[in-house]
């Protein structure tokens, strides 16, 4: 009886795990023979971070068009000019928060919302 307890210890472990897995979703198949079998669906990982990435992106260059459609075109540039004569790190802000082909369409799809 003690040779059979660590196989099935094994498979017990093996089986929650399987379960554990199955747990962010699973895919059902049919075997050759007709077995329908379930298998959990592998997590992705970069998936998550890419597309929290992604909004935040997407949310600065609308913050963006945001702030040049309610201050204007003058205005604006002259904000970034004054940053621009900062120190490094305002500089760097300057660069980022300079107007580009983005920044100019969102701020045309927003201003008419704002004005």
């Amino acid at each position: 009886m003690s040779y059979v307890q660590p196989n099935f210890n094994k498979r017990v472990s093996a089986l929650g795990r399987k379960h554990e897995a199955m747990t962010f979703g699973y895919k059902t198949s049919m075997r050759h023979d007709g077995l329908i079998v379930v298998k959990p669906k592998r997590r992705v990982f970069w998936g998550y971070p890419f597309k929290m990435l992604l909004a935040l992106f997407v949310g600065f260059f609308v913050f963006k068009g945001l702030m040049l459609a309610s201050l204007g075109d003058i205005t604006y540039n002259e904000r970034v000019a004054k940053l621009h004569q900062g120190s490094a790190v305002e500089r760097s802000g300057a660069w980022v928060m300079q107007i580009d082909p983005a920044t100019k369409f969102l701020s045309g799809f927003i201003a008419p919302y704002i004005r």
